[in-house]
């Protein structure tokens, strides 16, 4: 009877203390290295993706923006590009046109057209991030705003709700990758 407690003791101890010794902490994410950020990704946005809004979240905080700007700049890529660096936009995709009837210009993470700055400005994502923050820090009172109609007053486009549906997602990449380098 002994040895069947014994046992038992046993047994019990290895169903619980082994899985408690093979849970870890995930390796910490750091926004300088992209090496860190987990191949499964954040929210569903991996990879290139996760580098660039790296680069958004550092240039928000060199600039001196929160975290709350910081999640603006992440939902305003993710709405515009997916978080891609893409080198057309909106007339090439769906046709669509300046109100004035001429062809779009929108290029990059942030889809800027011409008048944000030159190609190379807006191809480059921390210049692009910075052209974007510039005009966000220049929205008076817009931390007291709706996210995306923050939003919407910078990036000019035609639905002041339509970066919502990315809140919840720039938001958990920022935290994510805001934790401290370790």
């Amino acid at each position: 009877m002994l040895v069947s407690t014994a046992a038992v003791a046993v047994a019990v101890g290895l169903f619980v203390l082994v899985p408690l010794g093979l849970a870890r902490d995930p390796a910490p994410l750091c926004v300088e290295e992209p090496q860190t950020f987990p191949e499964a990704g954040i929210e569903g946005w991996s990879g290139e993706q996760l580098e660039n809004a790296a680069t958004i979240v550092r240039t928000a905080a060199t600039l001196g923006f929160p975290r709350e700007g910081q999640i603006l700049g992440v939902m305003t890529a993710m709405g515009e590009s997916s978080l891609r660096n893409i080198d057309y936009g909106d007339w090439e995709t769906r046709g669509f046109t300046n109100p004035d009837g001429s062809r779009t210009t929108s290029i990059g993470l942030f889809q800027q057209q011409d008048w944000w700055g030159s190609a190379e400005q807006r191809m480059d994502p921390a210049t692009s991030a910075t052209l974007f923050f510039d005009r966000l820090g220049r929205l008076p009172d817009w931390q007291a705003m709706e996210p995306s109609h923050a939003i919407h007053r910078v990036q000019v486009n035609t639905d002041r709700d339509y970066y919502s549906r990315f809140q919840a997602d720039a938001t958990a990449v920022v935290d994510a990758l805001s934790g401290p380098c370790e």
